[in-house]
């Protein structure tokens, strides 16, 4: 009666087991579901850098200033900066960079102004169908001599 025993004992199973498997695939969902979101950005903005030189342009740039107040001013190539609203600069960016697509597009805000207003520039130029824009700022201090909290 001993060798039924052994032969049961020993007996191969043939099922996989898919519990590696699933964990696995829960581990990818979450990481799919995770970085996905990030993948989707609305507005593209290359943020020059705080001790970098400034950039040979090789026409004159367009310049949309935004005022603290909200208010917009354009100056496209050389031309006397006027006053405009969302609808007018949108208008007016979108026909000259169709003519001149290899033109830079620069946005300069006042640093006591909101960040939205700049916000809504930018998000304004996009659907204007500039696909690169530029922000304005001006050379800081040098960080030479000074610690990581600005002391010296």
């Amino acid at each position: 009666m001993a060798t039924p025993r052994r032969q049961k004992r020993y007996k191969l199973k043939s099922e996989i087991n898919v519990v590696p498997y699933i964990d696995v695939m829960l581990v990818l969902l979450i990481i799919f579901m995770v970085t996905t979101p990030m993948m989707n950005s609305s507005v593209d903005v290359q943020l020059p850098q705080a001790d970098a030189k400034s950039l040979e342009q090789k026409k004159d740039p367009v310049l949309v200033s935004v005022l603290q107040d909200g208010q917009l001013y354009l100056t496209l190539s050389g031309e006397k900066k006027e006053l405009v609203d969302e609808e007018t600069l949108k208008n007016k960016v979108r026909v000259f960079v169709q003519v001149n697509p290899d033109v830079s597009v620069l946005v300069g805000g006042d640093e006591r102004g909101a960040y939205g207003g700049v916000f809504k520039v930018l998000a304004d130029l996009q659907q204007a169908g500039v696909s690169k824009v530029g922000l304005m700022g001006q050379p800081g201090e040098s960080n030479q001599g000074k610690t990581s909290n600005g002391r010296k």
